[in-house]
């Protein structure tokens, strides 16, 4: 018996393709602005700008597996929203809590308040699409 190949299944289609959209946008803003705090002013809120890179990555890794598409891809992007989610809520918790942490701001503070609140929802709609998507083929 051979075994058959089977092309990945599309994440992208319909509202997918608008979460690629919005993780694109994120991963440029996330990694340009941390890219510039990091090579200008590091020493002055070395926290807020290594997570904003942190977050750029994220982002970035997010969007090569909605692109890229197939089962092992769905899992990890449903783990990596998960962990993106955590790390919103702690770190938009923190900003909230323990403030002096943070001279200034990251993508995450405040739970995406600068980025009007994109970082707290793109992870909850990124892994209901997964889930749907995963439904609708019955597996």
């Amino acid at each position: 018996m051979t075994a058959v190949e089977e092309k990945p299944t599309r994440l992208i289609s319909g509202p997918g393709m608008l979460l690629v959209w919005f993780y694109g946008v994120m991963v440029v803003g996330a990694v340009s602005r941390s890219a510039y705090q990091i090579a200008t002013d590091f020493q002055r809120a070395p926290l807020a700008y290594s997570l904003s890179a942190v977050a750029g990555v994220v982002y970035g890794f997010i969007t090569y597996t909605l692109v890229r598409g197939g089962e092992t891809a769905r899992r990890a992007a449903r783990v990596c929203c998960a962990g993106e989610l955590v790390g919103v809520l702690v770190v938009g918790t923190w900003t909230l809590v323990e403030p002096s942490a943070f001279p200034d701001a990251t993508v995450w503070s405040d739970y995406g308040m600068g980025y009007i609140f994109i970082p707290v929802l793109l992870p909850l709609s990124a892994m209901y699409w997964l889930r749907k998507t995963r439904i609708q083929r019955g597996t």
